[in-house]
């Protein structure tokens, strides 16, 4: 029988043989559509290096495989892109098995402490020059269709996302960019169905929570994926991969933590960037830099997690911009009773919503970035070359973050969920059953395209780039004030709702209540003398009152009054229980969310004129200069006399000679004259005064920061005009005595109880942060004294010029001090053994705590019972010091929810502002300086705004260098006349430039532009 001719067949590299028949698949389409000899070789090592894994773990590879290839891939059908079938297999193969061995190669790496080879990042660049070349976005382009929540057309986030979730959480990013340039878009979108979410859920391993101290999700009967769990995809994919890191056990984390190879800190969400992270250095240097999604591991912002960090070689090499940096404090509480404001503008990140502006249609700006170097600072000194730390997020501790947000319901064709995309850029977008959706969101989604939703995250899955969670309630129209408030409340989980009755029946129920018998023989009583209020004209909850009496011997007796909220809440009750969870009352631009029922704070509590109240008191003797000479501490009752608002009181201040009649101040006691009180006001000032200098000459700091008032129509709250809130003597009387009161008390409950005082600290500033600022300021001729909070406040308060825009640089230069700045925070006296860590930085104090404000902050609550048994005038807390701890950090948690929550508010109203009365023409200066964009401090608003150079209309080409650490720019500006050259506008710190703030076409937000030099006008 005559041999048929023999046909000449491809060799197939060794190794191959041995692969599964989907992979055997898979790569005989790749070696079909790449021929290149390059990616041939990466093939034929790939299938070796398979080959000998499978023969090492037969069972669990096999396992594994079948595993991933039930799963599939739900999201495969999200991308709408043109690519052939044929294509989009090959692409997507060729992602999987890339995929499949970078992820392997990192977790060697990772394990061994050194690179993957170099082969792999052949392999990758070989193997995106496979796929159908597309032209990649410019870095503002990709930011701004990450942010158009409602029209974009593609779920997938950015290049840059997609890079780092396929490089794991093992940093390597930075080594990959060369590849990653080459990248085609459609390879971005397959990798990466969401790649702009941010972190969330606990992964269930092993059908438990290895966090121990977070519940784990009940995982419901049928997943939102499970209905496509079984099916084929589309493009006929093998399996599905985990883009995120199972978190590590709670055994060996303690042994991580312990031994000092892992690192736990708060997770802090840069909201101008959110693909940067950044967790807290424990021996306070540089913060541990989070680079990308994978490396958050979906914890969420604020969350407790505990980083690994990542070997030197994966570090990031910074340059000591101090623009760019997140503050380590973003939520320092307001005075009067704590001097430190140190926080930054969180507006919407980047080109906020350009989507609508005409830039889109116009040719690119051309940029040229230079770095020039001189005498004293090199491109190659130590500090140029600095390196921050990077991590990865391997376990949550504690989440922090309410896993709720409010954002927009988008409908996707044959699924049989919705995507839900937060407003909030730093939360991930979230699968939600069409079942929670309004009954015809289907027939009509785009009814609801401008509808606010609040989602609750219920799980999130390591293998997906998306949360899934449940649809909680429907707000109403975006742009509305109170849909909007309210969406800010539930995000940051303010309980705004209604007190229980058990709660209530803690309450005097025998209405009007009057002070029994039994409680005024128990207390001093103060009721003839002259005490008063000094508030806001519009506060309702008073719950401090200031008494100030001139003895024979030239001394004076002066009192802080306080509130005496623990008589009415008692320890253990419902009502203790409510106030203990909500912590504080968050003071919102139209309302307050109260911490206690109304009929306390407002009533019962509240130091109202001409009514007897029950007040816990600290009393001295001090002599006119202010030193004090006697004090006491007791239970008294007391009669305020008049109730002044700040206008009042700095009225008398400041017209110390004049007779107010009875029609210029509200009404008043009998007993007491306008004229008695108003030398009570004038002491008061002159010891304040005395004080408040004592204070400064001693070291302590104040960081004032602009804030924003409004004034609102009666009847629709909506703002008629905004002002920037004046700080005057008034206020500074009152803060004096509040500082003294809240001094004297921390050392009275800390000399009683050394291991359960409540007591408040405030840490220094980050060393490096600090240092990089003063490198900074150096070169700017700056003279800053960082050396102690003293040195710099008085820097701070030399003048910076003596022309009218001084208090407009001293406020940049504040702002950036703030940066540094740590929060400050509550803490048990027997949870730290050093009293070295007791100190509060900005007030240069051993010892500090709350005292003054127990209706609006349960710390004082607790305070006051401290302090009663204390001195015999009350039973011993019922807490032990870990009870006091908790209760203590649960307290800080609150206060930094309440003040941004306060923050977003005014940011809301402004944005309601400038929509009705807007455009708004002012004066603003540069506060900082990036290569695109810069920051400018809105003068006549005291807002802060970011302005980017690819938004301004007329602009030519950007000019940006760097002078050492100091950043400058140049602009020009099309003149429209071609024959003339371009004219040419320098920017850099300082710079005093003219701006317009427009509202932009997405709800409540508006945008900071640039006016045109006068020249071209």
């Amino acid at each position: 029988m005559a041999s048929s001719p023999k046909v000449k067949r491809a060799t197939k590299p060794r190794g191959a043989q041995n692969l599964p028949r989907s992979q055997k698949d898979a790569y005989a389409r790749l070696l079909n559509q790449h021929q290149n000899g390059k990616f041939r070789s990466y093939l034929q090592e790939f299938a070796k290096q398979e080959a000998e894994e499978n023969m090492r773990t037969p069972v669990s590879r096999s396992v594994n495989d079948v595993n991933r290839r039930k799963k599939g891939n739900s999201e495969s059908s999200y991308s709408g892109d043109s690519l052939s079938s044929q294509s989009r297999q090959m692409a997507d193969t060729s992602n999987y098995l890339h995929t499949d061995q970078k992820i392997h190669q990192a977790t060697c790496a990772d394990d061994q402490g050194m690179k993957p080879g170099m082969l792999e990042k052949h392999a990758t660049a070989e193997s995106h020059k496979a796929a159908v070349p597309r032209k990649v976005p410019s870095k503002q382009q990709q930011e701004r269709s990450e942010q158009d929540i409602k029209g974009s057309t593609s779920l997938v986030g950015s290049e840059e996302c997609d890079a780092q979730q396929l490089s794991g959480s093992c940093g390597e990013e930075k080594a990959k960019k060369k590849s990653k340039k080459r990248r085609s878009k459609r390879n971005v979108e397959k990798k990466d169905m969401g790649a702009s979410c941010g972190p969330e859920v606990d992964a269930i391993v092993a059908g438990k929570s290895p966090n121990k101290n977070v519940k784990a999700p009940q995982a419901p009967k049928e997943s939102l994926h499970q209905k496509d769990k079984d099916k084929p995809t589309k493009d006929c994919r093998g399996s599905r991969k985990l883009l995120f890191e199972e978190y590590m056990f709670t055994e060996d984390v303690s042994a991580g933590l312990k031994r000092g190879e892992l690192i736990q800190g708060a997770l802090r969400i840069n909201p101008k960037k959110y693909k940067d992270a950044f967790v807290p250095s424990p021996d306070g240097s540089a913060d541990i830099f989070l680079d990308g999604i994978a490396a958050r591991n979906r914890a969420l912002n604020g969350d407790v997690v505990v980083v690994k960090v990542l070997p030197p070689e994966q570090w990031k090499a910074v340059n000591g911009d101090i623009n760019e940096r997140t503050p380590s404090s973003q939520n320092a509480p307001k005075a009067p009773d704590v001097i430190v404001e140190a926080h930054y503008n969180e507006e919407d990140e980047v080109v906020s919503k350009m989507k609508n502006a005409s830039l889109h249609d116009k040719a690119p700006i051309i940029t040229q970035s230079v770095k020039h170097a001189n005498a004293c600072f090199t491109s190659g000194s130590s500090s140029e070359r600095a390196m921050q730390r990077t991590g990865k997020v391997v376990f949550i501790v504690e989440k922090k973050h309410s896993r709720a947000a409010s954002g927009f319901l988008k409908f996707l064709p044959n699924k049989n969920f919705a995507m839900f995309s937060p407003v909030d850029h730093r939360v991930p977008r979230v699968n939600v059953p069409l079942a929670d959706c309004p009954a015809d969101f289907i027939s009509r989604p785009g009814d609801y395209e401008n509808t606010l939703f609040i989602c609750r995250i219920t799980q999130w899955s390591a293998d997906n780039n998306f949360a899934e969670g449940r649809l909680a309630k429907t707000l109403g129209q975006a742009g509305e004030i109170e849909p909007e408030t309210e969406g800010i409340l539930t995000e940051y989980d303010v309980d705004f709702s209604e007190f229980s009755k058990e709660v209530l029946n803690c309450l005097p129920q025998d209405l009007p209540w009057s002070i029994p018998d039994h409680a005024l023989s128990k207390r001093r009583d103060l009721r003839n003398e002259c005490i008063f209020t000094i508030d806001p004209a519009t506060a309702r909850d008073l719950d401090d009152a200031l008494s100030c009496k001139q003895l024979s011997d030239g001394n004076f007796e002066v009192g802080v009054h306080i509130a005496d909220v623990s008589y009415f809440v008692e320890e253990g009750n419902a009502l203790d229980e409510i106030a203990g969870q909500r912590a504080t009352s968050v003071y919102l631009v139209q309302k307050v969310i109260p911490m206690l029922p109304r009929l306390l704070c407002e009533e019962l509590c509240s130091l109202n004129p001409l009514t007897d109240r029950l007040t816990f008191s600290v009393i001295w003797k001090l002599s006119p200069e202010g030193k004090i000479l006697s004090e006491w501490f007791g239970r008294t009752v007391i009669c305020s006399c008049i109730k002044l608002s700040y206008d009042h009181a700095q009225s008398m201040i400041e017209a110390p000679n004049k007779h107010f009649s009875a029609e210029e101040v509200p009404t008043c006691s009998p007993d007491h004259s306008i004229h008695e009180i108003q030398e009570a006001v004038l002491n008061l000032h002159n010891i304040a005064k005395q004080l408040r200098a004592q204070r400064f000459e001693s070291g302590a700091l104040r960081l004032d920061q602009l804030k924003l008032s409004f004034t609102l129509d009666k009847e629709s709250s909506m703002p008629q005009g905004c002002y920037i809130y004046q700080y005057r003597d008034s206020n500074k009387l009152v803060e004096e005595f509040m500082l003294l009161a809240n001094m004297a008390v921390a050392h009275q409950i800390y000399r009683t109880y050394p291991e359960l005082a409540l007591l408040r600290r405030h840490p220094p500033p980050q060393s490096k942060m600090v240092d990089d600022l003063q490198e900074f300021c150096d070169q700017m001729g700056l003279d800053v004294d960082f050396s102690s909070s003293g040195a710099l406040h008085r820097s701070l308060n030399e003048s910076f010029g003596d022309d009218e825009y001084t208090a407009a640089r001293k406020e940049v230069l504040t702002n950036m001090c703030s940066r540094p700045m740590q929060m400050a925070v509550y803490f048990c006296s027997g949870a730290l053994k050093d009293e070295k860590f007791f100190r509060h930085y900005a007030l240069n104090v051993p010892l500090y705590t709350h005292f003054t404000s127990p209706i609006r902050r349960y710390a004082d609550v607790i305070v006051h019972r401290l302090l009663a048994a204390s001195i015999d005038c009350g039973p011993r807390l019922n807490r032990s010091g870990e009870e006091v701890h908790k209760q203590s950090s649960h307290c800080n948690d609150r206060k930094t929810a309440s003040k941004r929550v306060q923050e977003l508010s005014s940011e809301l109203f402004f944005g309601v502002f400038v929509k009705e009365c807007g455009p708004l023409d002012s004066e603003a200066m540069v506060m900082g300086v990036l290569d695109q964009s810069f920051d400018v401090l809105v003068l006549r608003y005291g807002v802060q705004k970011r302005i980017y150079c690819n938004s301004l209309e007329g602009l030519k080409a950007v000019n940006f260098r760097k002078v050492g650490k100091r950043p400058e720019m140049t602009l020009f500006w099309e003149t429209g006349d071609p024959s003339k050259e371009s004219i040419q506008q320098e920017i850099s710190i300082f710079t005093l430039l003219n701006v317009q703030l427009k509202a932009d076409r997405v709800p409540m937000k508006y945008s900071a532009v640039l006016k045109r030099p006068s020249a071209l006008v």
